[in-house]
């Protein structure tokens, strides 16, 4: 069998027993694998580390293994695919029409023509139930399309997910690929993929993300520059929004397209599908009152049926006197929730709770956070209750899982904001998120565990929102960490940019904010905003002092007491890091040596420890190379003793750190065996910005060494890591650093060229020594003749 024809009887074979299809780079593997490539090949051609690639071929083969109902591996995969497909492929199935997708033929032909004309980014607006989202799911299922990813906005404003969460989720999730930290750079990853691969995306509900005049918010204003993206003419796919308000941004190419209400013959269709006798007086006076509203004619087939028996003439007699706004279907909802209330107070209840939840980031609820909202209801009346909702078509189910449609959504919110149970509902909520992820093994574990903050954030306490990030859970690395530092090690930077900010205000004087400090210090540090992490660690520190302040006698003082001097160290050696990015040498040595002398002997020695490491490094770069020398060779008899391995990886920073102590004293062996146990720490761990860190220091003994072939090419593996990351400080080193290699092998112009990006990095560091020290380099590669 071809290569390519298996793959894709074995992608129909995934889609039919898991309802997902492979990804790009499972197809990598699977293709290369045939041809018998390794996984160094594979990483090179897709544009990925050989780690990475092991991870998804890893999780690949026990997909295979389960969908074939045989063991697979790597070594077995072609021979077991070659036997266990004999049989002919089938063809693709014909997409057919739902039967309760009706009246839509029109509509889709309009979005043909679009299409045909060369339209990429579609706005499909009507008010809310005309069925907009049915259509744009419809229409991008019936494409042809290799993937379909979905965007369900908030119902509220300030709960819109920011336009770099739903890009790092794309890509993390749906490319298998990294974002970077500046949106730019994970925009143009966004881009390539869209070129590459024929995607449909859905924006679906985007009227909170704009404001009267049809525009993105200021504070969503990075929506314009993804719209900008998607409408690129060399995109192979097509993006279809939905939408209640026309979108006018004029610097943005889209079409609108205006969704009527169905005609009445589909309604007749839809009744008579649901084994409703047609009563067609009744059926031309309802669909006239609603205008043909498809949300509508789902929620009355849902009344007239558990209310009356199928009987659609004494249902209209009864009801018809309460929808007094035909096209509006604010009535509608209104009506039916109001006879919810009477004749199912518990069902009533349960929705309006449901209010609550986001849909946004995690867009349906389990059962069991369902009940959760059901505190106070026997334990025999919870099911009728859910059952309830969704014989009355007001709660959406999928596989198990649970969602209001937005429309739904926001009058079970109108009814339950200003009653108490707006709270309860969201502690019990927040509750549920909490307790139901024991452990984070991915990083859906991570923004389930963060889906109680927003809650909090909702009812404003702010403290249990704090403890939120800083609830510590075992994760994938075999570490117990706080949730906010498994995110940002996760890459998952943005939601705590804007977490953290948001509650900090209102917890000034609170010691849990030193540690929400000393978290966002590092994820400044991540992103480049090197000032505003040292600010925020300083703060850490005085926070964390006056809480030892204040610690009185008592059985918790002892533990209290080692938590807040950990805290104001771990800021204080933070801080020593920052500098070191920013070549303030100087302060670096001050921080080191007060860690050291605040921790020797203690409790927290394994700072002093790390700080020892950074304060030789920190030596041999102002010249103090004996010192230097000794204290790296007191910390290297260490390591090197430590027979307990895997429990050195957390530490693998800093052997770096001291590997490139050796550089600077000319020791290269000795550095050659720290870079050594700090790559495999770092493959193994699949910690990217160690390996890249690593490498660019191994580049320089290449260079020390005349090894000018081998040092450019390990420099440019490191920098291609560190741009996929996005790590700016470490990226500007890694090009000062090729920028020197190419100096020495007298390529003057390729060394002018990446000193000038070194500079402009640094600049955008507010690295005023950096820039400096590039530049002394720069001025003698131009005075060479």
């Amino acid at each position: 069998m071809d290569v390519d024809a298996a793959i894709e009887c074995l992608d129909r074979q995934v889609l039919a027993k898991t309802g997902d299809r492979l990804t790009e780079l499972q197809r990598i593997i699977l293709s290369q694998v045939w041809q018998g490539r390794t996984y160094v090949e594979i990483a090179d051609r897709y544009g990925c580390t050989e780690g990475h690639a092991k991870d998804i071929g890893s999780d690949l083969w026990k997909l295979l293994s389960h969908v074939l109902g045989e063991r697979i591996t790597k070594k077995s995969f072609r021979l077991v695919l070659s036997r266990s497909l004999q049989t002919p492929l089938e063809p693709k199935a014909v997409l057919t029409d739902p039967p309760n997708f009706v009246g839509r033929a029109e509509a889709i032909a309009h979005l043909n023509t679009l299409t045909q004309q060369g339209a990429k980014v579609i706005v499909i607006q009507g008010e809310g139930g005309l069925g907009k989202t049915t259509l744009a799911q419809h229409y991008l299922q019936s494409q042809g399309l290799e993937a379909v990813l979905e965007l369900l906005m908030a119902k509220e404003t300030q709960n819109v997910t920011p336009a770099e969460r739903v890009v790092e989720e794309w890509l993390k999730h749906d490319f298998q690929e990294e974002p970077g930290l500046a949106f730019g750079i994970t925009l143009e990853r966004l881009k390539r993929h869209l070129r590459r691969r024929k995607v449909g995306i859905l924006i679906d509900n985007l009227e909170p993300a704009l404001d009267a005049q049809g525009q993105l918010i200021p504070e969503h204003r990075n929506y314009v520059e993804l719209l900008r993206i998607l409408s690129d003419r060399q995109g192979q796919g097509i993006t279809l929004m939905t939408s209640r308000d026309r979108l006018c941004e004029a610097s943005v190419t889209l079409h609108h397209y205006r969704l009527p209400g169905l005609e009445r013959s589909p309604w007749e269709q839809f009744f008579e599908h649901q084994k409703i006798p047609i009563h067609k007086p009744t059926l031309a006076a309802m669909h006239h009152a609603y205008g043909g509203n498809a949300k509508a004619m789902g929620i009355l087939t849902g009344a007239i049926q558990s209310e009356y028996d199928n009987d659609m003439e004494s249902y209209w007699q009864q009801s018809n006197a309460e929808l007094l706004a035909p096209t509006d279907l604010k009535n509608l909802v209104d009506g039916q929730l109001h006879r919810l209330q009477t004749l199912d107070p518990n069902a009533y209840q349960l929705f309006c709770r449901l209010g609550c939840y986001r849909y946004q980031t995690v867009p349906n609820i389990p059962l069991q956070g369902v009940i959760a909202l059901l505190w106070d209801i026997p334990s025999s009346q919870q099911r009728p209750a859910l059952i309830a909702l969704q014989n009355r078509s007001l709660l959406e189910s999928s596989k198990g899982e649970y969602s209001l449609h937005p429309v739904l959504q926001e009058a079970a919110i109108a009814r339950i904001k200003f009653s108490p149970d707006w709270q309860a509902s969201h502690e019990a909520a927040a509750i549920f998120w909490s307790e139901t992820v024991s452990s984070i093994e991915s990083d859906r574990d991570a923004l389930k565990a963060l889906e109680a903050f927003y809650h909090y954030l909702a009812i404003q306490d702010y403290v249990k929102a704090g403890r939120v990030i800083l609830k510590s859970r075992h994760n994938q690395w075999k570490q117990y960490l706080s949730l906010g530092s498994t995110l940002y090690r996760m890459g998952l930077v943005q939601p705590l940019l804007s977490a953290i900010p948001a509650i900090a205000e209102h917890l000034q004087g609170d010691y849990i904010l030193s540690e929400l400090y000393n978290i966002l210090g590092d994820v400044y540090w991540i992103t480049g905003q090197i000032q505003d992490a040292i600010q925020v660690q300083e703060s850490a520190i005085k926070l964390s002092a006056q809480a030892l302040t204040a610690l009185t006698d008592g059985p918790e003082s002892y533990k209290s007491h080692y938590y807040y001097t950990m805290l104001g160290v771990d800021s204080r050696l933070s801080i020593g890091l920052y500098c070191l990015d920013l070549w303030d040498l100087e302060r670096a040595v001050d921080c080191f040596e007060q860690v050291i002398v605040e921790v020797k002997g203690t409790r927290h020695d394994r700072w002093a420890e790390k700080a020892s490491v950074c304060l030789a490094l920190t030596r041999s770069y102002i010249g103090q190379k004996e010192v230097a020398h000794q204290q790296a060779d007191s910390i290297c008899q260490t390591i090197f003793q430590d027979n307990q391995g895997e429990s050195r990886g957390s530490f693998a920073y800093f052997i770096q750190l001291l590997g490139q102590t050796y550089v600077n004293l000319g020791l290269f062996e000795t550095a050659q065996l720290l870079f050594d146990k700090a790559l495999s720490f770092s493959e193994a761990s699949h910690y990217t910005q160690v390996k890249a860190k690593t490498l660019t220091s191994l580049a320089v003994i290449q260079r020390q060494r005349k090894d000018f072939v081998g040092a450019t090419s390990t420099h440019q593996n490191a920098i291609a890591l560190l741009e996929k990351i996005g790590a700016k400080c470490d990226l500007a080193e890694a090009h000062y650093q090729l920028g020197v290699t190419y100096r020495e092998m007298g390529k003057v112009e390729e060394s002018k060229e990446v000193l000038k990006k070194a500079i402009a990095l640094f600049e955008g560091m507010s690295a005023p020594r950096q820039v400096n020290k590039v530049l002394g380099i720069l001025a003698n590669a131009s005075a060479e003749p």
